[in-house]
């Protein structure tokens, strides 16, 4: 079979579910394009900024993509490629569409305010804080495990410190362009984007130097740094720093995706791998709950719900731009997770598996994957895997400054309202830059807690899709409220919720078992556990109170 094949009747069905459900979901919900958005109501300047349609879609992107949608198709791929292809598609149009675009229009019908907020209008305070203790604990595992991520990646390969630092004022000058000389938008986008280049070329020629004689403390260096930056990035203001950077880095993804596409459409390669290997595989567990846990992006992630209803909200400048925006968004980045699932299948099966030990793990795969699908275009093979390494550490760098600044909204409204004679929780709420800092402080506890960056990875893949269903429970009591219909959410919630506290649970006991386990992760999982739980039942009396006041 060929790749070719996979590609198109993938990308078709995506098509035809935005045109034909996504088009179902915008009517039935009543999307105006003249209802004012929070981003004029609420303008603030610094987080509640209109964004035009095309920026805001890029920012979103970014920050959604990040490495997920890459890591988790290549990890999953030794399912096999048929049950992959599967959930990344069908995932992705009834239940990771479904997820942001909901997430993202209740959000902006709620003063642009988290999913948390909309829990605690229908479900009650204590509902809300259970969310949002859940929520800020997902976050902390993202900025925990993308500043490990990134800093390893800057010592491996010091030519992408460089264009990833080059990238920063290069944001900042395009944010001035824009919204302070008011530039022309496609001129400043034209030479931003002629800069980003150079930025690509300036950090192939000059890498980045080591300023210490072992690999160790430079990932310590690199650690430090980027936490002071993530910190600056979650209280300057949104449009002159992460927007345009989010911005300018879509177009690296979106390189990536035309890049490959092209290429596989010139010199179609066959599928080497085989389409189903085993219902459990050595390292990742049973099909089912796994493949759900490994594959997120692509497919339907918790960490959307954040973004959608954290950032994009309160930059949407129409309604209507939910619907590209929100599903389309989704559905784009599942393309980039067939890609990457081509990557990772157009070898063998024993050399993919020798690729994925031993050539830079999932990230590895898709480097030489992608330059190998560029090769018939005529790009060198070394420029193929560069480009890749430095666009995928770009938005890993993206979903961190990101979850940096959604973890500070969250932790502002779970003490809103609160406060003591001191005015020490007031502060929490009120003041971005203390609420920074204790985000940070807690992250970075965590990352020099001795756990390492895979450990990490594998609570928060768990944490992050429960978080999606958890997302989807909110949506769902906030259309039950409004007597709306509500089956295409329902589903969803029930699927990622049984699915994500099984794989949750299998991994606390695999813990278990290890001679020595790791007891940070250990309570990490119990906590989220617990939570989910806790926020389960609440749910389920709530329901039944509901329809107990409707029967009277």
């Amino acid at each position: 079979m060929e790749a070719l094949l996979l590609v198109v009747g993938g990308t078709l069905l995506l098509g035809l579910g935005y045109r034909y459900y996504g088009g179902w979901l915008a009517r039935l919900v009543k999307l105006g394009s003249n209802d004012p958005t929070p981003a004029h109501t609420m303008s603030d300047g610094v987080d509640y900024v209109p964004a035009r349609k095309s920026v805001l879609l890029g920012h979103h992107f970014a920050s959604i993509a990040g490495a997920g949608p890459i890591i988790g198709p290549v990890l999953a791929a030794q399912f096999g490629w048929l049950p992959v292809i599967i959930w990344l598609v069908f995932g992705a149009i009834f239940m990771g569409g479904v997820h942001d675009f909901m997430a993202l229009v209740a959000s902006a019908r709620h003063q642009g305010r988290s999913v948390g907020s909309v829990i605690e209008i229908h479900l009650g305070r204590v509902g809300k804080l259970l969310f949002l203790v859940f929520s800020w604990a997902t976050l902390i595992l993202v900025v925990a495990v993308f500043t490990g991520v990134v800093a390893d990646s800057f010592v491996a390969d010091p030519r992408v410190a460089s264009s990833s630092l080059m990238f920063i004022p290069l944001a900042v000058l395009f944010g001035v362009l824009v919204y302070k000389l008011k530039a022309n938008f496609a001129a400043a986008t034209l030479i931003g984007l002629i800069l980003l280049a150079g930025c690509l070329m300036l950090g192939v020629s000059q890498p980045f130097p080591m300023l210490f004689d072992d690999a160790a403390s430079m990932v310590l260096f690199w650690k430090a740094a980027l936490l002071v930056y993530v910190f600056i990035a979650s209280v300057v203001p949104v449009n002159y720093l992460l927007q345009p950077r989010d911005y300018l880095n879509s177009f690296l993804l979106y390189g990536i995706l035309a890049a490959g596409l092209a290429g596989i459409f010139v010199s179609p390669p066959e599928i080497a791998g085989e389409a189903f290997v085993a219902f459990k595989v050595e390292g990742l567990g049973y099909l089912f709950p796994m493949l759900f846990v490994t594959v997120a992006c692509g497919a339907i992630s918790g960490f959307h719900s954040l973004v959608a209803s954290g950032t994009t909200s309160k930059q949407l400048d129409k309604e209507s731009d939910a619907m590209p925006v929100g599903y389309g968004g989704m559905l784009i980045e599942s393309v980039l997770g067939i890609l990457a699932l081509v990557t990772a299948v157009m070898v063998a099966r024993p050399e993919y598996l020798q690729r994925l030990a031993s050539g830079g793990g999932p990230a590895g795969v898709f480097y030489n994957g992608l330059a190998g699908l560029m090769a018939p275009l005529g790009i060198p093979q070394e420029f193929g895997i560069g480009f890749a390494g430095l666009a995928i550490s770009a938005f890993a760098m993206t979903s961190l400054d990101t979850a940096t600044r959604l973890a500070r909204f969250t932790l502002q409204e779970m003490f809103q309202g609160r406060s003591n004679s001191a005015g020490k929780l007031s502060a929490l709420a009120q003041n971005r830059f203390v609420a920074t800092a204790v985000t940070v402080a807690v992250a970075a506890g965590l990352l020099m807690s001795g756990s390492t960056v895979s450990g990490l990875w594998a609570v928060f893949g768990s944490a992050n899709q429960l978080l999606a269903a958890l997302a989807l429970m909110a949506i769902t009591v906030w259309l039950g409220s409004t007597r709306s219909r509500r089956w295409f959410v329902v589903g969803p919630m029930v699927f990622m919720y049984l699915m994500t506290l099984t794989a949750l649970g299998l991994q606390a006991w695999a813990g278990i078992q290890k001679p020595q386990p790791n007891l940070v992760t250990l309570v990490a999982v119990a906590l989220l556990f617990l939570l989910a739980v806790v926020l389960g039942i609440h749910f389920i009396l709530d329901e039944y109170k509901r329809k107990c006041t409707q029967a009277q």
